[in-house]
Order: structure tokens, then C-alpha cells, then sequence
């Protein structure tokens, strides 16, 4: 089976079939230099159902028992554990446990599709957008947990906040994110955000020659069918190819680890049951993440950009439980309503409009 894209979805399903179907043959190619680019992904213990775990564990570059936000108006301290997959440790463990593994390939045929995003104007967007580095302090900086979410920044270009990983004592890893009305991205402007937040914070030191920047759909709404054509009616897709990621978040790692492990179980891998199965598995997903959109919609239609925070601040202070599960995409009923319900941080004439909005 050959799968095109070395990135997060490709080389998890190159890396489950490995594990687990060994009567199949893989070869994983990528037309880069090096599996995975030059990222770090994060999730949440609760975004992989334990079946599933093994397929991320060896991955896993450091782990924390808890996170912190930071807000205006409040701040907190969230016990779920997180972690964080660098890249360079997915490059290895994939070139460790896969016998077929093809760098600086160009385009070709292939089983399943995994390289990057469709045509993006079939969909509404708007765009979580971010730079981000390591530096490394001269001194120890005392951080012993992420900071997922410090908002309590000046807001520009739409929400603003820093996140932080402690990578070790005097190792920091500090991005820059926007949720934003346009894809641009600034990488001078943002590099000197980045070091005076650092310098604000006692954190002085040198940056690493690590530098990650990225453009992330956030999904308003749009034409999933459209979409999927965009790349070929009938091939197999993965990732973005498949539209798959949390519309909210723009995070693909639960999903990338989901469709991994269906493929891993499939009972039929010729090409055009991988097709159905990839393609079910994308349109059930759209089908079931109709309130994520709704909630993009009043972010960025009904929230005045400087305003967006309050909307987080508010998420942030609902039960823990309800927090992790809706980073999983899989929030309740209940939770739903608790999200909804209460005095909204948006006007209610202005979302009611961005709802019918988005979902013309």
C-alpha cells in the first residue's frame, strides 16, 4: 500500500498498518526531506479513547499533568494531562518501525491521499494563524506546566493569545496564535512579539534555530461534497485531504489518530473499499460537527475582533470534563446547552444573524 504525505496522517496510518497489519506492505512517501516537517502537536489524554492509545504513545516527547489559562478576568489551572509530539521524534520512530519510507518524492499514484488541504474555497472560513519558537534561558524559567491559553495579552488582529510548553528547565517553546479574519502572517513582526513576551515574563535567552508557522482553517461552514471533489472523486483520503480536523480548534491529531485505527481494522484495503471507508468516515464526521461551526460563526461573525476573548473566558470557566470533551469533538447534549446557555458574551441579535448565516 502506498500512502502520499508524511506528515501527522499519513504516518500514523503508515505507522498502524505497520503495527498491526504486517501482511501488508507499506511504503509512506513524502516530498519533503523529513517525516512530519518542522511541528509540535499537542492533545489531550481525553482525545484518544484508551483502544487507540498505542497508536500515539511512542510519539510522545513530553507529557504534563495539567495546563493553565490565563484571562483578564480569570485564570486557572486545568488537571488534564497533555502532551506534545515534536517532530523530530516522529521523523525517527517512523523511520525506526517502517520498512518503506520514501523522502523527496514527487507527486505519483498512491493508495490513500494525505497531502495537506483540498481547495479550502469550497469551505467558510476564518483562520487560526501562529509562529512559533524555542528559546533557550540562560536560567532556569520555573514553568512547570503548559500555558494553553494566555489571553491576558494585548488583543490585535482579531483573539490573540500565547502558548507556552515547558520543553525542559531552560527549553521553552512560546507561539504566538490569532484567531483572525485573514491568513496573513507576519513572521517579523510576530518573532519580536515572541521575545518580548518572553523578556515581559523574566524569561531571557536565546532563540533555537526552531521556527514553526502555520495557517489553520477554522470552519464556518461550506460545501463538504465540493470540497471532497476538489482532490478526486473516488481516491482514498486522509487529514486535511479529508477535510478532517476539529473546526474549531484546527487541531487534526484525534482525528488523524481515528481514521489511523479504522484503517488499521478495516477487514477489505483494496483501493476502493479504502475510499468508501475514508470517505464515510470524513462525511460522518461533518454530519456530527454542525454546533462546532455554529460557534465559529458567532466567534467571527457576531464577536467584535478585540472582543473575541470574552467568548473563551467564558468556556473556560464551565466544568472540566465538559472542556476536554469538547477539544475531543465529542460534546454532549448537555454540554451543548451548558455552552448556549447564560448571559452570552455576544450580542444576541448579531449571533442569531451569524448563525442563519452560517448555515446558508
Amino acid at each position: 500500500m502506498r500512502i502520499l504525505g508524511g506528515g501527522l496522517a499519513g504516518g500514523l496510518i503508515a505507522f498502524a498498518l505497520a503495527e498491526r497489519r504486517p501482511e501488508v506492505a507499506v511504503e509512506l512517501v513524502e516530498a519533503g526531506d523529513r517525516l512530519g516537517g518542522n511541528h509540535v502537536w499537542s492533545f489531550f489524554d481525553s482525545d484518544i479513547v484508551p483502544a487507540d492509545r498505542w497508536i500515539v504513545e511512542p510519539f510522545i516527547s513530553h507529557r504534563w499533568d495539567g495546563y493553565e489559562v490565563r484571562f483578564p478576568a480569570h485564570s486557572r489551572t486545568i488537571r488534564a494531562t497533555y502532551n506534545s509530539i515534536e517532530s523530530e521524534r516522529f521523523d525517527a520512530v517512523l523511520h525506526e518501525r517502517l520498512p518503506g519510507v520514501r523522502l523527496g518524492a514527487p507527486a505519483e499514484e498512491g493508495d490513500i491521499d494525505a497531502r495537506g488541504p483540498g481547495d479550502l474555497s469550497a469551505l467558510d472560513l476564518g483562520w487560526q494563524k501562529f509562529m512559533g519558537m524555542t528559546i533557550e534561558t540562560v536560567r532556569p524559567h520555573g514553568l512547570v506546566r503548559p500555558i494553553v491559553m494566555d489571553a491576558a495579552v494585548d488583543q490585535l488582529d482579531g483573539y490573540r493569545f500565547v502558548y507556552v510548553l515547558p520543553f525542559g528547565p531552560t527549553r521553552l517553546f512560546i507561539e504566538d496564535t490569532y484567531y483572525s479574519d485573514t491568513p496573513d502572517l507576519d513572521v517579523g513582526t510576530l518573532r519580536e512579539r515572541i521575545l518580548a513576551y518572553a523578556a515581559g515574563r523574566g524569561w531571557h535567552g536565546a532563540p533555537s534555530n526552531r521556527v514553526e508557522t502555520g495557517v489553520l482553517p477554522v470552519i464556518i461552514g461550506g460545501d463538504f461534497d465540493a470540497y471532497w471533489r476538489s482532490t478526486g472523486e473516488v481516491s482514498a483520503k486522509a487529514g486535511m485531504r479529508a477535510g478532517l480536523c476539529h473546526p474549531t480548534t484546527g487541531y487534526s491529531l484525534p482525528d488523524a489518530v481515528r481514521l489511523a485505527a479504522s484503517i488499521a481494522r478495516a477487514p477489505d484495503l483494496s483501493p476502493p473499499a479504502l475510499a468508501r471507508l475514508t470517505r464515510a468516515h470524513a462525511e460522518r464526521a461533518w454530519k456530527q460537527r454542525g454546533f462546532y461551526r455554529m460557534l465559529d460563526a458567532m466567534l467571527f461573525r457576531a464577536a467584535a475582533p478585540a472582543q473575541r476573548y470574552r467568548v473563551l473566558e467564558r468556556f473556560y470557566r464551565l466544568p472540566e470534563p465538559l472542556i476536554g470533551r469538547f477539544y475531543a469533538a465529542e460534546s454532549t447534549m448537555l454540554d451543548k446547552l451548558r455552552i448556549l446557555t447564560g448571559k452570552p458574551p455576544v450580542p444576541i441579535g448579531r449571533a442569531v444573524r451569524a448563525i442563519l448565516k452560517g448555515s446558508e
